[in-house]
């Protein structure tokens, strides 16, 4: 399974976002699933450094054409040169979305992902129509598991 996990960035993401990220990305790893993610910092720099602990792989989808941009936990960098058009890769390439935190990129990939017809999971981020809000990351997870 890939998991495609969006949210905030290192400017909008608060200590206990990137806390549940982290966690969020442990949880992915522990399950075997592929973390796929914008390869930059904030939540997803703190999913990939939860899965990369528990000895995942994590894509990062990444808006430049330079991987020295992505954050140190990729296993793999991939260039677009798209810039906010990479969004809608992101969210192609997982089986299932996983919002956290997140200003107006990530609201833009959750009504991509809405488009393309994903699951989408909620933990502090946007309370919209087709949004599975948790209010834990242990509840989030076992739905996760499940899918």
């Amino acid at each position: 399974m890939y998991v495609s996990v969006i949210g905030g960035d290192v400017k909008t993401c608060k200590k206990e976002d990137c806390r549940i990220a982290e966690e969020v990305g442990k949880g992915i790893a522990s399950m075997g699933a592929v973390l796929v993610c914008g390869g930059k910092g904030g939540v997803m720099e703190a999913a990939c450094r939860g899965a990369r602990s528990q000895g995942g792989t994590t894509i990062g989808i990444l808006p430049s054409g330079s991987r020295d941009e992505g954050n140190d936990y990729l296993t793999y960098g991939i260039v677009t040169n798209l810039g906010a058009v990479r969004n809608s890769l992101v969210v192609l390439n997982g089986d299932v979305v996983v919002a956290i935190d997140g200003g107006c990129g990530t609201l833009s990939e959750i009504a991509l992902a809405l488009q393309y017809g994903k699951r989408i999971l909620g933990i502090g981020t946007w309370d919209i129509e087709g949004v599975e809000q948790f209010h834990s990351v242990e509840g989030l997870l076992e739905m996760l598991k499940s899918v």
